[in-house]
């Protein structure tokens, strides 16, 4: 029953946090990390703690399925070089550099005989990326869409890479012995298979979707090819990470579009993103929880030194890539890479597979110290940091502009109220005419004023504009459905005919939500539409 509290305490913690957060405006997963430390230093929740089991049971399936059933695959498959250059050969690169630089500085810290091999490991622990504050930080802020793909495909991939490179480098220090063939060959099929493993039951998810048409049943099938993708892998000693965004790859753009109506394609969406948040509320606090201060104080000069050699590495990794790519299409402006080498913070995986150790591995402690301290310092240095750094570079729109363009909505707002009060007053005699004819052309100057000053900076920064055009439709197609709903409760429609009208509206929120520029000035679906196409296999918006 503790166990359950403890959750249960946790959830309760991360719905304040999520509230401070968004009151203090900083990063929902530093302000989880920031709640985490101070819980465990208070000792006030001590029934939960983060596993590999727990991790690999719950955690991890979950939230890798729910990035990759959102990753637009041809978004993907444009960026696909860049993004496999950066999760097998840099996972590969940095994890060898990183290895390299810091054996010398953990020994030097106080850690006699901590050879490279024990730096290897370490280096293909810490390697993996884990950018989820990053990310809500993009799109918060209105960072370029490709940058975004560009750091969640990355991590999708390099979690794998990584858990096998770790793999491989524990057997080493266990006395195996490793060469770069066997290394490869060891990597080909360990990944190789998990992928078939991932696709095969995505495949069969999203087939067996096409063949109904009941949200619950369908949130079920793609909860089965979550969890089941990962545990099958991992089962027979193959990749669970893998095997889950080919799943999750595979049921979000061939399962979702080819069998999934545009109402329980929103019911899908939803239950996934529920799930994300809760997951990582969860997965967050729980790391800040793990980590013991007294012993982070204690090594802080690795920890920092350790921290700053891994940033360096995947400097290096990232500029070597975007130069190779120079003269592609896959092209990366120079801004990006300092963008994407700050946002790689290291996050609950290497959490787990520090604590996946086994005890007796030389060094422990130590390399549970460094590690604990290399994730926090990413999460609270980057994570804070990451927001000043875009707006330095010019990757997103300055923070002035966009409160000048709500403070002219605003002045707009007020002058709108003021026009329909003296539209009633001359309805109901308030005051003379003369006066009241004074009073509009007044409001109407400043009316037109707000209109041009608001246009002058959507003409600047065309994101403002599309966001603004975005939430409109977003709150007309609400209230459409929330009138369908009322005609029905009052018995003026039937049940069919609500239901034909609302998939029609759904199919128009889907396309905003997925292909906005397309669905730009076009009407929403005809009723019944989408559910004609559907019977045609083509059942999206």
């Amino acid at each position: 029953m503790e166990t359950e509290l403890g959750f249960v305490a946790l959830f309760g913690v991360a719905t304040v946090v999520a509230l401070a957060a968004r009151w203090l405006k900083v990063p929902y997963t530093v302000a989880l990390v920031v709640a985490g430390l101070v819980l465990g230093s208070t000792g006030a929740i001590e029934s939960v703690h983060l596993t590999k089991n727990l991790l690999y049971a719950v955690f991890l399936p979950g939230l890798i399925f729910e990035a990759s059933f959102h990753l637009d695959f041809d978004k993907f498959w444009h960026n696909k070089w860049t993004i496999l250059a950066l999760a097998v050969p840099g996972v590969a690169a940095s994890t060898a550099l990183a290895a390299v630089l810091v054996t010398p500085v953990i020994h030097g810290g106080g850690a006699t005989g901590f050879h490279f091999e024990h730096g290897l490991v370490f280096a293909a622990l810490i390697s993996a990326t884990d950018p989820i504050a990053v990310v809500g930080l993009f799109k918060t802020m209105g960072a370029p869409k490709r940058l975004g793909v560009l750091i969640e495909g990355e991590s999708l991939l390099n979690d794998g890479t990584a858990v096998v490179f770790f793999t491989l480098a524990l057997a080493l220090v266990g006395g195996g012995e490793l060469s770069a063939g066997s290394a490869a060959v060891d990597f080909v099929r360990v990944v190789g298979v998990g992928l078939l493993i991932g696709a095969a039951l995505g495949y069969l998810a999203s087939k067996v979707i096409q063949q109904i048409d009941d949200p619950m049943l369908e949130i079920t099938l793609t909860t089965i090819a979550a969890y089941g993708s990962f545990m099958a892998a991992e089962h027979f000693h193959f990749s669970g990470v893998i095997a889950t965004v080919a799943a999750g790859m595979l049921c979000g753009n061939y399962g979702a579009r080819t069998g999934m109506s545009p109402s329980t394609k929103i019911a899908v969406e939803s239950f996934w993103e529920y799930v994300a948040f809760a997951l990582n509320s969860i997965v967050f606090l729980l790391v800040g929880i793990e980590v013991h201060v007294d012993a982070l104080v204690a090594a802080w000069q690795p920890i920092v030194l350790a921290w700053l050699v891994i940033t360096l590495a995947r400097a290096v990794v990232i500029l070597v890539v975007s130069t190779v790519l120079r003269g592609s299409r896959e092209k990366l402006p120079w801004s990006w890479t300092a963008v994407m080498t700050w946002g790689g913070l290291r996050g609950a995986l290497s959490m787990v597979l520090v604590l996946g150790l086994p005890e007796t591995f030389p060094h422990h402690d130590t390399v549970v110290n460094v590690t604990f301290g290399v994730v926090l310092l990413s999460i609270l240095v980057q994570g804070i940091t990451m927001a000043p750094l875009l707006r330095r570079l010019g990757v997103v729109s300055a923070r002035e502009q966009r409160v000048r363009y709500e403070v002219q909505r605003a002045r707009l707002a007020a002058v709108t109220a003021a026009l329909a009060t003296l539209r009633r007053m001359e309805a109901e005699g308030g005051a003379r005419r003369g006066v009241l004819e004074r009073l509009r052309a007044e409001y109407e100057e400043r009316r037109l004023g707000a209109e041009a000053a608001l246009h002058a900076i959507e003409a600047e920064t065309e994101d403002i504009g599309r966001e603004e055009e975005l939430l409109a439709r977003r709150r007309l197609l609400a209230a459409e459905r929330d009138a369908v709903a009322e005609a029905l409760r009052r018995g003026l429609v039937g049940g069919d005919a609500h239901d034909e009208v609302v998939e029609g509206i759904d199919a128009a929120v889907v396309g905003l939500e997925t292909g906005y520029q397309a669905e730009r000035g076009a009407a929403p679906a005809a009723p019944g539409g989408a559910r004609r196409a559907r019977g045609r296999g083509a059942g999206r918006a």
